[in-house]
């Protein structure tokens, strides 16, 4: 299938005009949107453009829109058409790496909308395209203009509450999937995909480009890049190792049904039905000793050797600490009363 997207945006600029953030309200994708006709009434003839647009240009998408069947995104320029505020429309022909700040807002906002899983886009070199910014009460701010507008505020007898200073936001500001908890907002980054039926609780964190099928309890850390299948648990102050922090080009993952305890961690993917002991953390090298059903050892193997295999538990001996891995019995079943977010 070929990669079509269309984002209508609305967003903040600094005084340089230079892009910081971008809402996107109606990401397309489709593997038979036609761009060009779309879009002709703003300059789009072909290939991956971030477009700035007026709001009479946005106003001039909303006939062929409709058109088309777009309804969503007919009624999206529409009422962008009557802000102010400084508009884009980003159209991507194909999955490349993104080369403008809207193009990376698009493919996060994609991402937390569930219309890409983890690794379905393309995001290489993103960080050197997005901008550090400072996140505010007031919004998107540029640190080179922060100095002035934290005195503007005191000036107006008000204070500048800057939240964080990063490239990514957070998710809820703008997506919030259906049938979701999540405990502490700020720790779910926009780019994170977060599957129905999936919590987040408040020691929990998802990156970019990574997160749950659902439904899940998640109470560790999903690092960038990595997917946690359906049913599975990961116990407080676990985590997962990502390829941004060390995990190489190994992708991690966690399989369906799988419980990490809790302060544990994983450098290998897991299959389905696996199980890691609270506080063991495996990987890719750590050796591990394989253990019959009469609890002798049959062979010692490093865990990468052991990668996306289902039924599996790992576990620490606690009178030698040696590593072992027996096969799981006990399937883990997630209380379906947690995992109820009507």
């Amino acid at each position: 299938m070929s990669f079509n997207a269309l984002g209508l945006g609305i967003g903040t600029q600094n005084n340089n005009g230079d892009w910081l953030e971008v809402f996107f309200p109606t990401p397309l994708l489709a593997d038979n949107i036609d761009l060009a006709s779309l879009l002709t009434s703003i300059g789009y003839n072909s290939g991956n453009q971030s477009i700035s647009v007026s709001a009479e240009q946005m106003a001039s998408l909303v006939s062929p829109l409709s058109s088309a069947g777009y309804t969503a995104q007919a009624e999206s320029a529409q009422r962008l058409a009557s802000s102010n505020r400084p508009l884009v429309v980003v159209a991507l022909a194909d999955n490349s790496a993104p080369k403008t700040v809207a193009e990376v807002y698009l493919k996060l906002h994609l991402l937390s909308h569930r219309l890409v899983k983890p690794h379905g886009t393309v995001l290489d070199g993103m960080f050197g395209v997005l901008p550090n910014v400072a996140w505010t009460n007031k919004g998107a701010i540029d640190l080179n203009e922060l100095p002035e507008a934290q005195l503007q505020a005191r000036l107006n007898g008000e204070t500048l509450e800057v939240n964080c200073v990063d490239k990514f936001p957070k998710m809820t500001d703008y997506v919030v999937p259906k049938g979701i908890r999540v405990a502490d907002t700020a720790r779910v980054r926009l780019g994170a995909y977060l599957g129905e039926g999936t919590t987040i609780m408040h020691e929990g964190f998802v990156n970019f480009n990574a997160g749950t099928e659902g439904p899940g309890m998640i109470e560790g850390r999903i690092s960038a890049g990595v997917y946690v299948g359906s049913g599975s648990d990961l116990g407080g102050g676990c985590s997962t190792m990502g390829t941004l922090s060390g995990g190489g080009n190994i992708v991690i993952s966690v399989g369906d049904n799988c419980l990490i305890g809790a302060n544990a961690g994983i450098g290998i993917p897991l299959g389905n039905k696996c199980t890691v002991e609270s506080g063991l953390y495996i990987t890719a090298g750590t050796k591990v000793a394989l253990l019959d059903d009469a609890g002798n050892t049959t062979e010692n193997v490093k865990a990468r050797q052991l990668a996306s295999m289902d039924g599996l538990l790992f576990r620490r001996n606690s009178a030698t600490g040696a590593v072992e891995c027996l096969t799981n019995k006990s399937a883990v079943e997630l209380n379906h009363a947690l995992h109820a977010h009507n």
